[in-house]
């Protein structure tokens, strides 16, 4: 397993695409994921911003991955984000369900992202509720990679203020190594 992280707008949903096409990787990516299983107040709360919370989202990413054999490599592309979510995914690798191989942090700065999120022009992409994701992140998500760390995964940071290509091939290398 590989875990895809980074602020919203770093480049996640791009880079974990392209590595799924190139190595034939599952990919599960979070964002898309959580907006097809919300509804309702769900729904409602992510649009201003919040996060669900810990157990909805380890719920759904069980039921997920249970439909992927344990045997193909799968990339989870914003997964955890929080501290009870990253010690039950560390709980199931230690358990052996699946090996945790490395976890791809996307590093950009905030002035970087908010214009790749404000010309995506999603519903959820306004400049309150982006400002309420970065602040969250700062908080509850970028703590996670050093527990990671200190937990034995392998983090690796990658500089998502390059193009695209430059992003892919340095991930492609760390991942040769890992």
């Amino acid at each position: 397993m590989i875990l895809l992280m980074g602020i919203a707008g770093s480049g996640k949903g791009t880079q974990g695409k392209m590595l799924a096409d190139k190595n034939k990787f599952h990919l599960i990516s979070m964002g898309d994921v959580v907006r097809m299983y919300v509804t309702g107040k769900q729904r409602e709360r992510m649009l201003a911003g919040e996060l669900l919370d810990d157990q909805e989202i380890i719920e759904i990413v069980d039921k997920v991955l249970k439909t992927i054999p344990g045997n193909e490599e799968v990339i989870l592309d914003g997964f955890p984000r929080t501290l009870p979510q990253a010690e039950w995914l560390v709980e199931q690798a230690k358990s052996g369900r699946f090996k945790l191989r490395t976890a791809l942090h996307l590093v950009a700065s905030r002035e970087a992202v908010k214009a790749r999120l404000l010309d995506r022009a999603r519903i959820d992409d306004k400049e309150d509720s982006i400002n309420q994701r970065f602040d969250e992140y700062e908080k509850s998500t970028a703590p996670i990679l050093k527990w990671l760390e200190e937990s034995g995964v392998d983090v690796y940071n990658a500089n998502a203020e390059q193009t695209r290509e430059e992003v892919f091939k340095e991930l492609e290398t760390h991942l040769e190594q890992v």
